[in-house]
């Protein structure tokens, strides 16, 4: 195991077409790493659009929506943090605001020897350039379809304050 990939997306999804093009043209529901990645983009877009956020991310949850919990516990991590999700895209840092570089989207996504412990279930770690360590990411397996989905979005944790936004920078 200890496996990484670069996940690239030619541009972050802005609703739930965008959402399910982009899902269906990488084959993300094949992959806990592209769907791993397809969670961060979907996050990428809260700052923009909270309810086309929300529906993003139930169709990626499959058969299990976001809880009027799981939603609160996204506002409470995101409300005013939007560069949270985008610190996980390679080319942001906190000295440029964890601002998305031109170009195609990449997200580094990897395993480790205790990913798979859980039958059905992947925890794969998510790198973002305002955090020391990789954060995590669940996804859960469906096998009478083969597909994978989002199950916990625990990397919202905060991390470092953008440069312009740090009173001690």
């Amino acid at each position: 195991m200890n496996k990484s990939e670069v996940i690239v997306f030619p541009k972050l999804p802005e609703n739930l077409d965008e959402i399910k093009q982009l899902a269906q043209s990488q084959d993300c529901f094949r992959s806990p790493f592209k769907m791993a990645a397809l969670a961060v983009a979907a996050f990428c877009n809260y700052e923009k659009d909270v309810n086309q956020t929300i529906e993003m991310l139930n169709y990626i949850k499959g058969p299990r929506p976001l809880s009027t919990f799981d939603i609160q516990f996204i506002r409470d991590r995101l409300g005013g943090k939007g560069y949270v999700p985008r610190s996980y895209i390679t080319g942001t840092s906190v000295e440029n605001d964890y601002t998305i570089p031109p170009g195609p989207i990449q997200i580094t996504v990897s395993d480790n020897p205790y990913s798979y412990t859980n039958q059905d279930y992947a925890t794969l770690f998510l790198h973002s350039s305002g955090a020391d360590s990789p954060r995590q990411v669940t996804l859960r397996h469906k096998p009478s379809t083969d597909e994978w989905f989002l199950w916990e979005h625990t990397f919202l944790s905060d991390i470092r304050t953008p440069q312009s936004q740090n009173p001690w920078a």
